[in-house]
């Protein structure tokens, strides 16, 4: 058996379902999708779930309505979670970018740990350690090579904890967090605004009866 199968869409018989490969897809969430404010909670409960019961293990990253998946395994079970991701309809736009048998895992978690590629989202103590991902943002992964791809993999796999404010106990949801972002130093005048809008309302009801 070949060691190694690169940026092949099948492989054959001649690859063990024992043999452990890596699966790296990019997809786009739909408009429904981005407005569903759970979607990477449920995400992350299902891989917990199922990642455990079946030795997957990966990272899962998101930036501008786009995901890229690493996702490691027996070829057996990378490729049935493989039929399950391709058929979901909260994304779109499904690309393979790699898939190749390997011999070490470059992630280890089960948990399926999510990078939140968004600048204004990370906390400063984590800017300083994601300061390597400047190449590849804004996020736009569906056009890059196998190299780069693999580049960017090294790069993530190195990093202590996802950068994105978790703690912080913001949604994942890219505009939830961009109105949240927006609208918090204001709330004050938001307020008053709207306190105003309806007292005009209020006036040209009053008027028109």
């Amino acid at each position: 058996m070949p060691k190694n199968y690169k940026n092949r869409s099948n492989m054959g018989d001649e690859v063990q379902d024992s043999t452990l490969i890596q699966l790296v897809y990019v997809s786009s969430l739909t408009l429904g999708s981005r407005l569903n404010t759970s979607i990477f909670e449920d995400v992350e409960r299902h891989a917990r779930n199922y990642n455990q019961q079946h030795g997957i293990t990966g990272i899962l990253c998101y930036g501008n309505g786009q995901f890229l998946q690493c996702i490691e395994g027996e070829k057996a079970h990378v490729f049935a979670l493989k039929k399950r991701i391709f058929a979901d309809r909260r994304h779109k736009n499904v690309k393979t970018l790699l898939l190749q048998t390997i011999e070490h895992r470059s992630f280890t978690d089960w948990r399926m740990r999510l990078l939140f590629l968004e600048r204004w989202l990370w906390s400063p103590a984590t800017k300083q350690q994601a300061a390597q991902l400047s190449p590849y943002l804004p996020f736009f992964p569906h056009d890059w090579s196998p190299e780069r791809t693999e580049h960017f993999l090294q790069v993530i796999k190195t990093f202590d904890n996802p950068p994105h404010i978790q703690a912080a106990g913001i949604t994942y949801n890219a505009l939830g967090n961009m109105f949240r972002h927006i609208a918090a130093p204001h709330q004050a005048f938001l307020i008053v605004q709207g306190f105003l809008s309806l007292l005009l309302v209020i006036g040209l009801v009053l008027l028109y009866l």
